[in-house]
């Protein structure tokens, strides 16, 4: 356990700038901290001959009061060790919490990010450490160092409510092997290269020839078997969505393989975790055509039956969602279709209810009103 104590020794050392915030104990040693001439620095103090020393990098600095100091590096070898001793820098689950991911693309930002948070409130978990691969690999970082800086930021500002870790947009084994490696709790699907947007628009000769070449093998299934478990029309807190074969046969088309590859992503996943817990979200929402309601439905019942256990899905809603600029649509439609995506979601009793994702959504403040209103 962790306490944070009432007088720091620490910040009373002439020529230590140490951050008061980040002031705390753990194993008998007084940890913070320290902003020094070659930038910022772990600060150690603990009885000689300590144990604890024995896990940080870094060099002595004498003693006071009986005590070594020791200055070591914001290093990934500090950073396990300071996971290790304090529980609240180690990522947590986040389950149907409202949660926001900060995504701070470049180290810096979580120490500002824990600040707005705490002055703000508003019962919303936060995810600090979160980065897609692809946004990873333009800025030249790996997943243990997106892990890491998020735990200095979060040290840095003394943050003891928990937060969650997501390892974004993931497309293959070995983007999961990495981020299992790193610590990482959340994980976050992205079948978007194997939604077929042209589904929507083809003709029924195309369409019957795109089913037969689905992967029905690795779905596990057939079309008329995926006929036989839907009923025409579903009821989800007063709203109907129709499930016919046509609907169903563009749905299959549209997501089957994306589908498909959650499935193995999923139980490559459990595998490589090793039986520690995680939680999975489902993204398809960087793709050409909106999720319609029985798409989602789709997309939902299917990859429970396969087994496929999430919080969190993020389909393609109507409208567009850039970057860095607010919602463009028709606000109204979007909530109205928004409306249902939430209803839908309420009402799975299979692997519900889950949370829905708005990605992208930074800077979307027409949106976020209604978003809240209707979840």
């Amino acid at each position: 356990m962790s306490s944070t104590p009432k007088t720091s020794s620490l910040e009373t050392l002439r020529g230590l700038d140490v951050a008061p915030r980040s002031v705390t104990s753990a194993s008998g040693a007084e940890l913070g901290i320290a902003r020094t001439d070659d930038g910022e620095r772990l600060v150690a103090m603990a009885p000689k001959g300590s144990l604890f020393f024995g896990d940080l990098e870094g060099k002595t600095q004498g003693h006071h009061d009986g005590r070594t100091l020791l200055l070591g590096p914001l290093s990934t070898h500090n950073a396990a060790a300071l996971r290790e001793a304090l529980p609240w820098l180690r990522p947590q689950l986040l389950g149907l919490q409202t949660s926001t991911g900060f995504g701070d693309r470049l180290g810096l930002a979580t120490p500002g990010h824990v600040r707005a948070l705490s002055t703000v409130g508003g019962g919303i978990a936060p995810i600090f450490a979160q980065q897609s691969i692809r946004e990873m690999q333009r800025t030249g970082r790996t997943p243990q160092e997106v892990m890491d800086d998020a735990t200095w930021g979060v040290f840095a500002e003394g943050w003891r409510e928990g937060f969650g870790a997501d390892a974004d947009h993931l497309k293959t084994f070995e983007d999961v092997n990495a981020c299992v490696a790193a610590g990482y709790t959340f994980f976050t699907f992205d079948p978007g290269e194997r939604v077929d947007d042209q589904a929507e628009g083809v003709n029924a000769r195309t369409l019957r020839g795109a089913l037969d070449r689905l992967p029905w093998k690795e779905l596990e299934d057939s079309f008329e078997d995926l006929k036989r478990r839907y009923p025409e029309r579903l009821t989800a807190e007063g709203y109907e969505v129709t499930l016919g074969e046509e609907a169903l046969a563009r749905a299959a088309v549209k997501y089957g393989r994306a589908v498909a590859h959650v499935a193995s992503m999923y139980r490559y996943l459990e595998e490589a975790m090793g039986g520690r817990p995680f939680e999975v979200e489902v993204s398809v929402d960087e793709t050409e055509t909106p999720t319609t309601h029985a798409q989602h439905a789709y997309v939902v019942g299917e990859l429970s039956r396969l087994g496929v256990r999430f919080v969190s899905l993020a389909p393609r809603y109507v409208g567009r969602f850039e970057k860095g600029v607010d919602y463009i649509g028709d606000i109204g439609g979007f909530e109205r279709d928004f409306a249902v995506h939430a209803a839908l979601a309420r009402a799975a009793s299979s692997n519900g209810p889950y949370k829905l994702s708005l990605h992208s959504g930074s800077d979307k403040f027409s949106i976020y009103e209604p978003a809240v209103r209707q979840t």
